[in-house]
């Protein structure tokens, strides 16, 4: 008679992953994702596994590594995004056709958008007590360093909006080479500074959630379609 969800079988295959070993944590993002996958076979073979398995020092690596991955993704965006919004599309290529400027904005964007989907995938995987834990620990790192990183491009843009008076603008450009040039192609990108600091907070606030979303959404479809085949079963 196969095991139900709840039921615990010692013969059931164990896999022994990195709660505990130092040469077994997860390194990054991916061997994370692997480890979830781990748990999540055994959870699906009938396993209920105590949450308690993944011991805080597990819970503490998933949360670091979400946590690293939110501080890579918000540091390739913040070097990038300057560059593209108020160097490249404005004067080196002037007046770019739609697929260009789509492209260039798109491109800070990149390690946001590929880290939420792979955390997007990753939801598929929170069905037991473990995978949950997990699941959470790394969302939580990867969330609360994005939500901190949107904070930081939001209030850092908004002090050098308020700082960037004519003359303090003109002071600085005195240390380039071609003053005059600088100083009016800054004045010519200072309306827009401001409404593209707080779409690019945006996008980072929606990655960091997305996740989540996706999460529940799943989980409840899951259980939805779980009620729905036991109460076929009842009739």
């Amino acid at each position: 008679m196969p095991a139900s969800r709840n039921d615990y079988s010692p013969n059931a295959t164990i896999i022994t992953t990195g709660g505990g070993g130092a040469s077994l944590r997860p390194r990054g993002l991916i061997s994370a994702i692997s480890e979830i996958q781990q748990f999540y076979v055994i959870e699906e073979q009938g396993q209920e596994i105590p949450a308690e398995f993944l011991t805080l020092e597990g819970s503490l690596d998933f949360f670091r590594i979400g946590a690293v991955s939110g501080f890579k993704e918000g540091l390739f965006l913040i070097l990038l995004f300057p560059v593209f919004s108020f160097y490249l599309l404005p004067f080196v290529f002037k007046t770019p056709d739609l697929f260009l400027t789509i492209t260039l904005n798109t491109i800070p964007y990149f390690p946001v958008i590929i880290n939420t989907l792979l955390c997007i995938y990753i939801s598929r995987y929170y069905v037991g007590n473990l995978t949950r834990k997990a699941v959470n620990s790394l969302f939580v790192g990867r969330a609360t360093l994005l939500v901190a990183k949107a904070g930081f491009i939001y209030i850092a843009w908004y002090m050098l909006v308020r700082l960037s008076t004519p003359e303090r603008v003109w002071a600085v450009a005195q240390h380039f080479n071609h003053p005059k040039q600088v100083y009016s192609n800054y004045l010519e990108i200072l309306p827009h500074m401001m409404p593209v600091a707080v779409h690019c907070s945006l996008i980072i606030l929606i990655s960091s959630i997305v996740p989540y979303g996706s999460v529940y959404v799943l989980d409840h479809w899951r259980r939805y379609k779980i009620r729905k085949n036991q109460q076929i079963i009842g009739r």
